[in-house]
């Protein structure tokens, strides 16, 4: 590469060779482990690749501190990019090992019992949002911090390698000054919230065109071509083109997101859009997009929700009651739909998707035990709507059953709930939550708490409908207000009241069971969940 500034692009040989020579004097410093985050994006390939360079070029017996190279799996993650991602980390660990490098590759994942679809369709989990950002700390902050703790643990410090970089802000005279040699140790920051962790951010004042220029001018040190992850980008831009940015207007693949298909944060997943739309091969994407699209429709999730919170009791903001968890026929529908664009992309998708998993069966057998152990939805409908799309037996070696009732049972008690009590909306949940609780509870040391638990479950579902549960978290409300006790302040004070409303006869007094304030508080003190 030329030693040129190229249309205010600072990435020369000169800054590179400078910035290698950092690399390498940080890495002999010390004996402390380094951990890089790798997503299979632009920044995270050039990070990397500064760093790979920069210890292939010191002599073999120097390279003995292990260089661990972490990638999330969200196990939502954009299938194209997380395939690429993949299969960059093959080559990574084939390269590295011929040539005696000292990199180790990791594929990092959530728990089983906390990933997204454990979450939204097993426990019912609104999708997330502003105000209810549930899903990065599960999905990856967590499994990157119990991975750098165990190394920690092990080595007593450890210094994180990232990609970040500071948002259109490339001054070129602080860039080279900080990284001046005798500085090498400044360029370590403390993170906030890991002890012992020291982070290097080499690439934090470059802008999108220094990361492609580098790129594109040096070849990709562990074999896999930097020309195709270009063409990636491309192909995720609404017109299908990567400038570099001569002129301020002009798209670039900069501005492209990667991450998550099912993200909600933003109104519209434009890259898969993009990529769909440029791309005839890319096409059978679509039903994720629609799916995502789906459940993601902020005008239509208050009614797919219980108006009850996670934990039964109520909760309310501007005369309204806030709705919870989503209700037991949006999740089964969800699932059902999951599985269909599972087999679809099966059958007809590309061949190397043909064992694209969506959803496994291990989160397939903890949302299983959640709706039937923690919901006490004994029907256990989930190996039958399996069944039904897959047309395979759902194979769950470890379940053991719930013991007397089953679907049978399940469907004569909605008959008679139904028949009996025609306006009351929770009669069946009611019954089926007492009765299987007690079923549950089967055995003498299995009956602890069971009086509290059947009394919760008669707390949350003696309301007629919403409109009952309304009149009575309203009256409630004002009750407290009245007496100069702690009350909803943003419920009531932004609604008018009338006479009826504030007649505080009708309340039961503070120790009935009408709810169980104490229970489940996952999602209090947020207004939209």
């Amino acid at each position: 590469m030329d030693n040129k500034v190229v249309h205010g692009i600072s990435v020369t040989r000169d800054l590179i060779n400078g910035m290698i020579d950092t690399v390498q004097k940080l890495y002999l410093a010390d004996s402390i482990p380094w951990v890089i985050g790798y997503s299979g994006g632009k920044d995270s390939t050039a990070a990397l690749q500064l760093v790979w360079l920069a210890i292939e070029n010191l002599p073999v017996e120097q390279r003995v501190k292990t260089v661990h190279i972490i990638n999330t799996d969200t196990l939502v993650e954009s299938p194209v990019v997380s395939k690429w991602a993949k299969d960059s980390l093959k080559h990574m660990e084939e390269h590295a090992r011929e040539r005696q490098l000292p990199f180790k590759t990791h594929i990092l994942k959530p728990a089983v019992d906390n990933t997204f679809w454990v979450n939204l369709i097993g426990r019912g989990y609104p999708f997330p949002r502003k105000r209810l950002r549930w899903c990065t700390d599960r999905l990856k902050i967590r499994p990157v911090n119990d991975f750098i703790k165990k190394k920690i643990s092990e080595h007593g410090e450890i210094i994180l390698v990232l990609g970040i970089r500071k948002a259109e802000s490339a001054n070129r005279a602080r860039t080279m000054a900080y990284y001046e040699r005798k500085r090498v140790r400044e360029l370590l920051s403390p993170n906030e919230t890991l002890v012992n962790e020291l982070v290097f951010s080499p690439l934090e004042e470059w802008t999108d065109d220094d990361v492609w220029v580098f790129l594109m001018q040096y070849k990709n040190p562990w074999g896999y071509s930097n020309q195709n992850l270009l063409t990636l980008y491309k192909g995720a831009t609404a017109d299908g083109e990567c400038p570099l940015m001569v002129e301020k207007d002009l798209p670039s693949c900069g501005k492209s997101r990667f991450g998550c298909w099912v993200c909600t944060m933003v109104a519209r997943d434009k890259s898969m859009e993009a990529m769909i739309a440029n791309d005839s091969e890319k096409e059978w994407m679509t039903p994720l997009l629609d799916f995502r699209n789906e459940f993601g429709d902020e005008e239509k999730d208050r009614e797919r929700r219980s108006y009850r919170k996670m934990g039964g009791f109520l909760q309310g903001s501007y005369g309204k009651l806030n709705h919870g968890p989503y209700l037991k026929e949006i999740r089964e529908r969800w699932l059902r739909r999951l599985l269909e664009i599972q087999l679809e992309i099966s059958e007809n998708g590309p061949a190397e998707f043909e064992n694209y998993e969506i959803i496994s069966l291990a989160e397939l057998r903890v949302i299983r035990r959640i709706w039937v152990y923690d919901k006490h939805e004994f029907e256990d409908s989930l190996p039958r709507i399996y069944q039904e799309v897959t047309g395979k037996v759902f194979h769950d070696p470890e379940w053991l059953g719930t013991g007397m009732f089953g679907t049978d049972e399940w469907y004569i008690l909605k008959d008679v709930c139904e028949e009996l009590y025609p306006d009351e909306e929770l009669s069946f949940e009611l019954m089926y939550g007492l009765l299987d609780i007690e079923n549950q509870a089967l055995g003498l040391n299995k009956r602890n708490d069971i009086l509290k638990k059947l009394q919760g479950c008669i707390a949350s579902n003696f309301y007629q409908n919403e409109e009952d549960a309304l009149a009575y978290y309203m009256k409630k409300m004002t009750r407290k207000k009245n007496y100069g006790g702690k009350y909803d302040t943003k419920f009531l004070d932004n609604v008018v009241l009338s006479d009826s409303d504030i007649d505080d006869r009708e309340i039961l007094n503070d120790n009935d069971t009408k709810e169980s304030e104490t229970q489940g508080q996952l999602f209090s003190n947020e207004d939209d969940k």
